[in-house]
């Protein structure tokens, strides 16, 4: 099943782990959107520098660090993902607890091997 994602905190620069993981979703199929600090597309998917009510998102994937998330938690709660990735260097058990009181399931985890070995 293709799950409509938002990735949280793209970066346009090619060798950046986020912008791995746009050109990853895309190739496989997945629904992507993107929220990043600047404008541009990655992969054929413009990047919101807007936070956007996108509808049915499933997944959402962080790539932006704790400090950062404080400014985005009633927004990704808002949005009422199916899961949260939280990707390396972006461990925040401060964030895992606010959504686990909304009952949004979170995983530690790289979105990328996800991806790649189909536990996507």
């Amino acid at each position: 099943m293709k799950k409509k994602t938002l990735v949280l905190g793209v970066s346009l620069k090619p060798d950046r782990y986020s912008n791995f993981v746009v050109h990853k979703l895309v190739n496989q199929g997945h629904e992507v959107v993107a929220y990043g600090l600047k404008n541009g597309q990655v992969a054929g998917v413009t990047i919101d520098t807007e936070l956007m009510p996108y509808e049915n998102v499933h997944t959402v994937t962080l790539y932006a660090n704790p400090k950062s998330q404080k400014g985005y938690y009633d927004y990704v709660v808002s949005l009422k993902p199916k899961r949260v990735i939280f990707n390396p260097g972006t461990e925040n058990p401060e964030f895992y607890k606010i959504l686990k009181e909304h009952h949004i399931f979170y995983e530690v985890a790289c979105s990328l091997v996800l991806l790649s070995t189909n536990q996507y």
